[in-house]
């Protein structure tokens, strides 16, 4: 087991401001893994910063170190919409309908999401004549929101005068949402206070992210990348919102994105009631083990293994002449790829159903990113799934490939050929 004084840095915790000494995750080197690169520049050098995640000891919320600024790695052409995956669009359309019935909202309603992306979710709460606002930093996906789906949107960060601002133009909200996107913010307490503005007094706000707990439970270390400055627990959620003015009354233990958490919160004065759940997932994380360093440790090695396990099976592929490509560009495939050393020796390239991936090249790796047709095209002998939270998806839309003999490689929680 790794010692939590093996490593020391000198960054603070973005909630609290303790120091931080107990590593999560090193995986060396990495560049930015939305940096797709054109073709002009797939000759160039790229910047590569160190990947380590740490954990407060005080707070509990996992972290990394900081490198990059948020306005730097969400740029106007960021490349990830989320209506290519229409699991994930079917999962905001049950969602929609359950918060409109759970909290009575009408055509009087105010919805607000943040980091609404390219209209995925706000697009079912305006069919049901609901008033909507997204708020979204990249320029390219909430232009397409505008245009393609008629959703008002404000290009910018949101934060306490963000909040603040938007109340007073009107938009005090009824409901706010916020799916995946606490990871992404490096001022935490900002951005959460924010959402204390922007609510009407009994107003509701709903976070989903990544769990932290299937994190370490399932190996889900290439979760880990720049782009997430914190990854999540209850534990840790509770201590910031409370922090800011929110509460935190009532949890859903939910699967998308390889398992994760949906948080109701309102202000600390309102009234909803805290319900059971809250604590059941509070006693859930600690008796893993989530307040103490040791776990910690641990999982440092964990990641090592899953990284052996994944590569002695392509190797071994690969010296039965066997042809590998990849499905998928998503963030947790680069992270995946660049520490592991996968590239274009294991792999011929990788595709995407994102027009505005394919033709560019992954970073790191440089390999390219094709339209899906390419696989039959090629008809390899094994297609690695690297978006793997929605396997499922892929196998039911790539079914046609066993005609040929195709199996499908997951590499997480550990790889397996299926």
């Amino acid at each position: 087991m790794l010692k939590t004084h093996d490593f020391k840095t000198e960054t603070k915790c973005r909630h609290c401001g303790a120091g931080l000494s107990t590593l999560l995750a090193d995986l060396g080197a990495t560049p930015v893994s939305n940096d797709y690169l054109r073709p002009e520049d797939r000759d160039g050098a790229e910047p590569y910063y160190p990947l380590r995640a740490f954990v407060c000891d005080e707070c509990h919320l996992a972290q990394l170190e900081d490198f990059r600024r948020a306005d730097d790695l969400f740029r106007e052409d960021y490349a990830y919409f989320s209506s290519v995956s229409s699991s994930w669009v079917a999962h905001a359309k049950r969602y929609a309908e359950m918060v409109s019935d759970r909290f009575n909202l009408t055509g009087e309603s105010t919805v607000v999401e943040v980091a609404s992306n390219d209209g995925y979710l706000l697009q079912f709460f305006k069919s049901a004549g609901k008033n909507v606002l997204g708020v979204e930093p990249c320029r390219s996906v909430a232009e397409y929101a505008i245009k393609e789906k008629g959703i008002p949107s404000r290009i910018e960060f949101f934060g306490e005068e963000t909040g603040r601002r938007l109340a007073a133009e009107g938009y005090a909200a009824d409901l706010t949402a916020a799916n995946n996107v606490l990871a992404h913010v490096p001022d935490i307490n900002d951005f959460v206070s924010g959402f204390r503005e922007i609510l009407k007094p009994e107003g509701v706000s709903t976070f989903e992210f990544p769990h932290l707990l299937n994190l370490i439970r399932l190996n889900q270390f290439d979760t880990i990348y720049h782009e997430h400055f914190s990854y999540l627990s209850l534990l840790a959620a509770e201590r910031f919102f409370k922090t800011n003015g929110l509460r935190v009354f009532d949890v859903e233990q939910i699967q998308t994105h390889g398992g994760s958490l949906r948080l109701f919160v309102c202000k600390a004065d309102a009234s909803w009631q805290r319900t059971g759940r809250v604590d059941e997932v509070l006693e859930l994380e600690r008796a893993a083990g989530l307040e103490t360093p040791e776990v910690y440790g641990s999982y440092a090695e964990q990641v090592r293994e899953t990284k052996r396990a994944l590569l002695e099976l392509l190797i071994g592929l690969k010296r039965q002449g066997k042809t590998i490509v990849g499905y998928g560009a998503p963030a947790k495939g680069n992270t995946l790829l660049n520490y592991c050393g996968i590239g274009a020796d294991f792999l011929e390239f990788t595709v995407d159903r994102s027009p505005q991936k394919q033709n560019m090249y992954l970073p790191g790796t440089r390999l390219a990113i094709k339209a899906p047709e390419a696989i039959d095209e090629l008809k390899p002998d094994y297609i690695l799934i690297l978006p793997w939270n929605i396997k499922d998806e892929i196998v039911q839309d790539m079914a046609h490939v066993r005609d040929w003999g195709c199996q499908f490689i997951v590499p997480i929680p550990r790889a397996e050929i299926f």
